[in-house]
């Protein structure tokens, strides 16, 4: 009888000590983690709304929201690599009190009489303070996961992690533009981005002092955590995801742009954001499934299998002539957009430099930006010019760079 109580509570101290990811994060650390984000989604949407309705100009909208990405593309990395080097706490303070400040200035310029230049210059500096939540996060995680799980645990863990990433992105982007269109609607124009610089400012802090802050900063005693040279990131184990990621960008600005156009050829140009959430939650969904997938399901054979879904839902898109035919084409989209985005952020976590995780994560998400942004503006000037069915053509070309990257990293990996 003494044996069996012996053997109990050693059974229930190891059940005890069996690491759990939300309670090694902490209870509170996934709410701010995913409201943090949500000032990132609603930035270029809102700035796009603001100025076209104080400015009258589609154009300078669209090339408003084009600088908040090219600030975004030139300044993104440089915020991860000093993530790395000193710490997430310091950098995200500072970026996020300095983006909720250029957020509200752009509320007052965009109805001030100043030139329009003005607007673009505070478009690219809102891009370049723009606080890298989700790829910090992404970073935190995995730095979480390599010091609480061992080793063989490790991997199917990390994939679980960002399959959870991955659809809170998901889940963000298919909100935030909503929550623009009811602020812009019920309240002002400005709203929504003085409501994103309120976010940011409450919640990209609170973000950044939890303590989960701490976990890739250096060792203690160490003045700087070790770090890879430099030209570690630039190996094709590293950049080819970063390429899908820019594809994956592509896609979403090319898809919601010409669906915009497809849907106002039709007279609904505002159900656009509904059909478009429709393929976003499928997505969501297939992310978190990525946990499930067995261990012999690689991930370079994810990558493939799911970007070659993408490109099969686009094929049809310029072919279609109905809501509920394009609404279709979205679902069979959404199945491989959210595997396909989990699988490049594992292979993003797998093959970082040592000491550079944050700074990969980054690339990421502004190789995610940097391709919405120019896809849109593109996208929006083939649908002007050539009419909605020409611009469905946009996804595919899009999707196809998502693919190609994937067979790159399929090469890439074996050597």
């Amino acid at each position: 009888m003494h044996t069996t109580l012996v053997e109990t509570d050693t059974a229930a101290r190891a059940a005890v000590r069996r690491p759990s990811l939300i309670r090694e994060a902490g209870y509170a650390y996934f709410p701010v983690a995913l409201i943090a984000r949500l000032p990132f989604a609603m930035m270029v949407v809102g700035i796009l709304t603001l100025v076209v309705s104080a400015r009258g100009s589609l154009a300078l909208g669209g090339a408003t929201s084009a600088m908040t990405g090219l600030g975004t593309a030139l300044v993104g990395p440089l915020l991860g690599a000093a993530a790395d080097r000193f710490g997430q706490r310091r950098v995200l303070l500072i970026a996020g009190a300095a983006n909720s400040a250029m957020l509200a200035t752009m509320a007052w310029l965009a109805f001030a009489p100043v030139p329009d230049a003005a607007l673009l210059a505070v478009a690219f500096f809102i891009g370049a303070t723009m606080p890298q939540v989700a790829p910090l996060s992404r970073s935190r995680l995995v730095g979480i996961i390599g010091r609480a799980y061992p080793k063989e645990r490790r991997t199917p863990v990390v994939n679980g992690a960002m399959a959870y990433e991955s659809a809170a992105d998901e889940i963000v982007f298919v909100f935030g533009p909503v929550i623009v269109g009811l602020l812009a609607t019920t309240l002002d124009p400005a709203a929504p981005v003085i409501g994103a610089a309120v976010l940011g400012l409450v919640f990209v802090s609170a973000f950044a002092l939890h303590p989960t802050a701490q976990t890739a900063t250096a060792a203690v005693g160490a003045a700087r955590p070790e770090q890879a040279p430099v030209r570690e990131l630039f190996r094709p184990r590293v950049l080819a995801p970063v390429v899908g990621a820019l594809g994956m960008g592509l896609f979403f600005g090319a898809m919601l742009t010409s669906l915009t156009a497809f849907m106002a050829e039709r007279g609904v140009p505002e159900q656009a954001g509904l059909v478009y959430g429709a393929m976003g939650i499928g997505s969501a969904a297939l992310a978190l499934g990525v946990a499930l997938f067995p261990a012999r399901f690689t991930l370079r054979a994810r990558w493939l299998t799911f970007a070659s879904i993408l490109v099969a839902g686009t094929i049809a898109l310029p072919f279609v002539g109905s809501i509920v035919a394009i609404a279709i084409c979205l679902l069979v989209i959404g199945v491989g957009i959210g595997p396909t985005l989990v699988t490049q952020y594992s292979l993003a976590a797998a093959f970082s430099p040592r000491g550079r995780s944050a700074t990969v994560m980054t690339m990421l998400g502004s190789a995610i930006v940097v391709g919405q942004s120019a896809a849109s503006a593109l996208t929006g000037l083939v649908a002007d010019a050539a009419g909605a069915g020409t611009a469905l053509v946009a996804p595919l070309l899009a999707a196809s760079v998502v693919l190609g990257a994937g067979i790159w990293n399929a090469f890439a990996s074996r050597h």
